[in-house]
């Protein structure tokens, strides 16, 4: 394997080490680096796509001086970043394995209510025998 790399490869990487937000993102969700390298060549440096990984960074504003921002609206500057977290959050999900959570939790469901069920039919089953009438133990 060659020592040196492609040119735009190292730009790439002296773009990544520009945004440690961006690294811990691709390191949580587990997508592979080709995919926003991909991006990165196909959209350049300057794409909106990667405005959330500078504010991050680059953020100077307290949590407090954001909540405090209102648009004309009358809607925060907060609740507009929670609703972009939760955009992109939905985004990265892998909706298969949320399916597969499920419908696991779905089986774990139906095993529990037939265990129920069945303790339930023990307990009616074993109440008319412990009512037998002929007092065998009995002085």
């Amino acid at each position: 394997m060659s020592d040196k790399l492609h040119p735009s490869v190292v730009e790439f990487k002296a773009f990544i080490n520009k945004h440690p937000a961006l690294i811990r993102n691709i390191r949580k969700n587990g997508r592979s680096w080709q995919e926003y390298y991909e991006q990165w060549a196909l959209l350049g440096e300057e794409d909106s796509i990667w405005l959330e990984y500078k504010e991050k960074e680059e953020g100077s504003d307290t949590k407090e001086e954001r909540s405090e921002k209102q648009d004309g609206n009358g809607t925060s500057e907060r609740n507009k970043e929670l609703f972009a977290n939760l955009i992109k959050m939905t985004e990265n999900m892998d909706l298969n394995k949320v399916q597969k959570q499920i419908n696991s939790f779905n089986n774990t469901i139906s095993i529990i209510q037939e265990l129920i069920g069945q303790f339930q039919q023990t307990d009616t089953t074993s109440k008319p025998t412990e009512k037998n009438g002929f007092g065998w133990f009995k002085d």
